[in-house]
């Protein structure tokens, strides 16, 4: 497995396509979620990408304060369906980690999280924050890491 994390303006054509395509794959169609996608954010971030056999399988987005919450924040964390349950998303986590504290030093950490992911989340420092919330009308819940 490679990992590559680059700013908007340091991605392929190519780069771009494969994190548009594997997050509006899983997002909109899988998760059945007509909204957009896209948005201003994702030229203010960093993308994190992860290959196998040059095919991306693992998707994230970094987002430096002051752009979604005051805090540093990850979202839009995907894996290719037939990839889960393989330690894929565990090593995506690692990845916007290490990436957050060498790029930003310790900080805290905002995400929204998916309601059924807070487990997940809870292994990486991450603690509920709020009560749920809907977005997207998916339930979610926002979550800190100090």
């Amino acid at each position: 497995m490679e990992w590559k994390i680059a700013a908007f303006n340091q991605l392929s054509v190519e780069e771009l396509f494969d994190v548009y395509y594997l997050r509006t794959k899983i997002f909109v169609v899988e998760q059945n979620c007509p909204y957009q996608e896209v948005d201003e954010k994702d030229k203010l971030a960093y993308h994190v990408m992860g290959f196998l056999k040059n095919e991306i399988i693992a998707v994230a987005r970094i987002l430096p304060h002051n752009i979604s919450y005051p805090q540093v924040s990850i979202g839009r964390v995907a894996v290719e369906k037939n990839k889960r349950g393989k330690d894929v998303a565990h090593q995506l986590m690692l990845q916007c980690l290490q990436f957050i504290e060498q790029k930003f030093g310790k900080t805290p950490i905002k995400i929204s999280a998916q309601q059924y992911l807070v487990e997940f989340y809870k292994k990486y420092g991450f603690l509920p924050i709020e009560e749920g919330y809907l977005e997207d009308d998916i339930p979610h819940i926002a979550m800190i890491r100090s």
